[in-house]
């Protein structure tokens, strides 16, 4: 396989990344667009050429996401390279929506090779599908992760944009149906600060998810967690204490996860090393009765 754009895609290429401040500017400036019909997302590739998986970085990733070292780069760790080209995308005049009003739905991930600290990693994302939904339109985006001419990790984004009437594409439908048992098998403490946390490591500085008073500007009675971190800090719990070479996780965002709270952490099989190569699992909330999210997971070691 080989990893660069068709020819007739227009290429972004993204040698140094803005500051997350200028970044996350560049997006409020773009909130000037209105919502609207469309009926194809215009074709683009975006990159990073040549980006290596900085141990220092993976560290500081790893404490706010309750990794251990001897797990090796987290599974979800590679999208944190992604996260400069979606928000060039979001400024850009391909993106036909603002970020902000823009919910993640789900996210699903794969690994297809080891990673190693020190790998160099060219790192792609194109716009992908559009979805037609109750609540507006949903559209993906597509993130290619390649080392030399392999592709090592791959995620699709889904995304709903609020608002947009008589939205194209097929009816988006859920892909994860749980009819299996689950049982609780861990809680963790979400504080107050893990928005402002993990915004910093992820370079993802949304106010809803640093203060109550700045979420409240947006319509939320308090910060909620970003799902990522929620998604992540379960992963920590579940996986083996060693690296992976493959893996595949599928997550559908539920309902948000306010700050303070106590999560608790559901799946068909027990924890801390114990569980399957293939499980299903929920984080909901502290009393068992509301899901934050629902995913499936399976991996090789």
């Amino acid at each position: 396989m080989n990893s660069p754009a068709p020819a007739h895609t227009p290429t972004i290429e993204i040698a140094q990344t803005p500051g997350t401040w200028a970044g996350l500017a560049a997006v409020l400036k773009a909130s000037s667009k209105r919502p609207g019909r469309i009926e194809s997302l215009q074709p683009v590739c975006y990159l990073r050429p040549a980006v290596p998986l900085d141990a220092a970085d993976i560290s500081a990733y790893a404490k706010v996401c309750g990794y251990k070292h001897e797990q090796g780069v987290p599974l979800l760790y590679p999208q944190m390279l992604t996260f400069p080209l979606a928000m060039a995308y979001f400024a850009s005049s391909y993106c036909p929506w603002p970020a902000m009003g823009t919910v993640h739905l789900a996210n699903r991930v794969q690994q297809n090779a080891p990673l190693h600290v020190g790998d160099v990693l060219r790192v792609e994302m194109r716009p992908g599908l559009l979805l037609a939904h109750e609540k507006g339109q949903v559209f993906t985006l597509e993130f290619q992760i390649w080392k030399n001419q392999t592709l090592v990790w791959e995620a699709t984004q889904t995304l709903l944009r609020l608002g947009v009437p008589n939205p194209s594409g097929s009816p988006y439908v859920s892909a994860l149906h749980n009819a299996q048992p689950l049982s609780v098998q861990t809680s963790f403490m979400a504080d107050a600060g893990i928005g402002r946390r993990y915004g910093r490591v992820s370079g993802d500085l949304n106010p809803i998810h640093l203060s109550a008073l700045s979420a409240k500007l947006f319509g939320f009675r308090r910060a909620i967690a970003h799902g990522m971190w929620t998604q992540a800090r379960a992963l920590a719990a579940m996986l083996p204490q060693q690296p992976l070479a493959q893996a595949d996780v599928h997550v559908e965002f539920k309902t948000p996860l306010y700050l303070p709270a106590r999560a608790t952490l559901w799946s068909t099989s027990a924890v801390a090393g114990l569980l399957p190569h293939n499980a299903l699992f929920e984080v909901r909330n502290a009393k068992g009765d509301k899901p934050h999210l629902r995913a499936s997971l399976s991996y090789i070691l």
